[in-house]
């Protein structure tokens, strides 16, 4: 029979684990960092919240058994990544682009209503998770090894999706006070642009590296 410790076990053994990979610097890190410097706080927490959904539906789908279909069909596997690599290179290219023009050219103009402001950076922070199939490959191998075999898989599977959404809240959290300490000496139009063509660079490296990569 399992109990409450054999649960409170597994949670935080899976909070060491996806702590170390929480803070490891990567894709999330530079867009928090990048839209957090280059446009506002509050679309830098869009952002995180859309990074944050798409951990959250990764966690549901392996709980659901769905996300094993990645690691049992290389179709299925090879669609998505083709998908990421599409929407990273596209990603990082737009930055590019933009950063020609003398800024990150996202910033909502005044009279736009906010939620319009806040929606398209969400949806980036979404996509760049739900398009990750690395993100469901690494859910599928490291879950079944935290969930006890008398708990019902779906809330086991949600319950460590959880702690894996709070510690990402936190750093995020974290990332975001460090860059509102530095954004009030990075309005040179220069930084802005070398700031954006540093990260455009990064998904567009994030991208090509999913290219090569084979099916784990």
């Amino acid at each position: 029979m399992v109990t409450s410790v054999d649960i409170y076990g597994s949670l935080a053994a899976f909070a060491l684990i996806v702590g170390v990979l929480t803070v490891t610097p990567g894709l999330d890190t530079a867009l928090i960092l990048r839209t957090s410097l280059l446009i506002d706080r509050r679309s830098a927490w869009a952002v995180v919240l859309g990074i944050q959904a798409g951990t959250l539906m990764w966690g549901l789908l392996t709980a659901a058994g769905l996300s094993a279909l990645l690691a049992a069909s290389a179709l299925a596997y090879e669609t998505l990544r083709w998908a990421g690599v599409v929407y990273l290179v596209w990603m990082g290219g737009l930055m590019l682009w933009r950063s020609r023009r003398g800024g990150a050219g996202e910033v909502a103009a005044p009279d736009q209503p906010k939620s319009r402001a806040w929606w398209p950076t969400f949806r980036r922070g979404l996509l760049t998770n739900a398009l990750n199939p690395k993100v469901g490959a690494f859910y599928v191998a490291v879950l079944p090894q935290f969930m006890p075999d008398d708990v019902p898989h779906a809330a086991m599977g949600v319950m460590l999706a959880a702690v894996h959404v709070c510690e990402g809240l936190l750093w995020s959290a974290l990332l975001i006070g460090f860059a509102g300490l530095l954004r009030g000496w990075l309005h040179r139009p220069s930084v802005k642009r070398a700031l954006d063509r540093l990260t455009g660079l990064i998904v567009i490296g994030f991208g090509l590296r999913l290219a090569v990569q084979r099916q784990p």
